[in-house]
């Protein structure tokens, strides 16, 4: 299904109590999750407090709307615009700037950052390489022989249903059960490439080729190569499953402007503090259709659509960070809510914002 409406949402995970397919409840006690901490970087990226009035109004569905009342409805805790690295508009609801939000779906666009950096080191040699090159242990599995390429664009072929089947994961996850053993039951539905279906577990898959290409822990690759050189100024959680794998698909808990700070990278082309982090050619690739299966997606990135340059990471309840390289702004949006919101609607809102930064440049 390609329309935004459809959106990276984790389904309500607080009403999640039904353990993974084949996991007994009594091997559910061991080890709780405990998040990993990602440290800063020594030489931050700054941004400057430069606030002004943005007068943002926009039509969504035949009806004017206002951008405090999209932020009021959709039960907003923190929204950021920076325009370059200047914040024009910074505000919180029961929250605060050191407050780290929780990213869910958000996540995959940092998974693909990795994915891109491990290809540029040489740890990964394509990624038209078979994932089950570098991890054997899904040889058995619906994973077997899918490209990374498939698994990056949605496309894996695996059988999956979003709604029920994280729940599930994540409880399992949270209890610290081995979400590896969870990836290696997964069934092949359809023709890898042949259709889109929205599937957490391939950013778990991806996370984990990472750690096992490059030889080190996913949050420590993140850490090193994204998050210090990258110049994030807050220390950073991940979640994981309790036995050394980050679950890739959700769960960095940061501040919004480090948030702003990885849509920055992206704006400015994977450069930091004058240095590329993330490759060029890997920012243009991802942010790019990924397929005609779904034109409004790239690998782990929605898009703004035909015509278009912007697009966005998106998480379940309304956490974005959009960038639009036309009008050189970020916005990031987040809250705690677990409402779905509607993406569609979030994009226009930010285009909106994005022109009437521009208008008062």
């Amino acid at each position: 299904m390609t329309h935004l409406r459809r959106i990276s949402a984790v389904a309500t995970l607080a009403l999640a109590v039904v353990p993974a397919a084949g996991v007994s409840p009594a091997s559910a006690a061991a080890k709780p999750a405990t998040p990993d901490v990602v440290r800063p970087s020594a030489n931050p990226v700054k941004l400057q407090s430069a606030p002004r009035s943005l007068s943002v109004t926009y039509t969504y569905e035949g009806e004017r709307r206002t951008l405090a009342d999209f932020l009021t409805r959709t039960k907003t805790n923190g929204f950021l615009v920076l325009d370059g690295q200047k914040i024009v508009t910074e505000r919180y609801v029961d929250a605060g700037r050191d407050t780290r939000f929780q990213s869910w779906s958000m996540a995959k666009s940092f998974t693909s950052a990795a994915v891109g950096i491990a290809l540029r080191e040489g740890h990964i040699r394509s990624i038209d390489d078979p994932v089950t090159r570098y991890l054997p242990e899904l040889r058995g599995s619906g994973y077997n022989g899918v490209s990374i390429r498939n698994l990056l664009r949605m496309s894996s072929g695996i059988e999956w249903d979003e709604r029920s089947d994280v729940p599930r994961v994540q409880v399992a996850a949270n209890k610290g059960l081995p979400v590896k053993k969870i990836a290696a039951r997964q069934v092949r539905g359809w023709a890898p490439g042949s259709a889109f279906e929205y599937t957490s577990m391939n950013s778990f898959v991806l996370a984990r080729l990472v750690s096992q290409a490059t030889g080190t822990p996913y949050h420590r690759y993140v850490e090193k190569k994204i998050w210090q050189p990258a110049g994030m100024a807050a220390t950073a959680q991940i979640a994981n499953d309790g036995n050394g794998d980050s679950l890739g698909y959700c769960c960095i808990y940061a501040t919004d402007r480090d948030f702003a700070r990885f849509g920055l990278l992206y704006l400015r082309k994977g450069k930091a503090n004058g240095r590329q982090v993330v490759p060029a050619s890997w920012i243009k690739t991802s942010t790019r259709p990924s397929s005609s299966v779904n034109p409004r997606y790239g690998l782990h990135w929605w898009l703004g659509g035909e015509g278009e340059r912007d697009f966005l990471a998106a998480g379940f309840g309304g956490q974005f960070i959009y960038v639009s390289p036309e009008h050189d702004v970020v916005v990031v949006k987040s809250t705690t809510s677990t409402t779905p919101p509607d993406q569609d609607e979030a994009l226009t809102v930010f285009r909106a914002v994005a022109a009437e930064v521009a208008r008062t440049r």
